[in-house]
């Protein structure tokens, strides 16, 4: 498990990490996703504060996740459904 070394630059600061090198695209993809939702954000509304930025962008991404979690958990609810009805198809078959 090689560690790296990583500048990672958000809301105009920088932070440095020490990282395994498999999350290193990760991260990078992140900090690039954050930056441009504050610069979306800048763009489409007055607020020119970077706490306020960053918090609105926090925001939005917990909901993203929330719904993305809720998705996730009603596929995975279909699918049990789904394998219910074939180990009754089988069950059916056998006897």
């Amino acid at each position: 498990m090689e560690k790296v070394s990583l500048k990672v630059i958000i809301a105009g600061r920088t932070y440095p990490l020490t990282i395994k090198k498999e999350e290193e695209n990760a991260i990078l993809q992140a900090a690039e996703k954050i930056n441009s939702n504050i610069k979306k954000l800048q763009n489409n509304y007055a607020v020119k504060d970077m706490q306020d930025l960053l918090a609105m962008t926090t925001l939005q991404f917990a909901v993203q996740a929330n719904e993305l979690k809720s998705s996730v958990s009603s596929i995975d609810s279909l699918v049990e459904q789904d394998l219910d009805r074939i180990l009754d198809k089988i069950k059916t078959q056998i006897d």
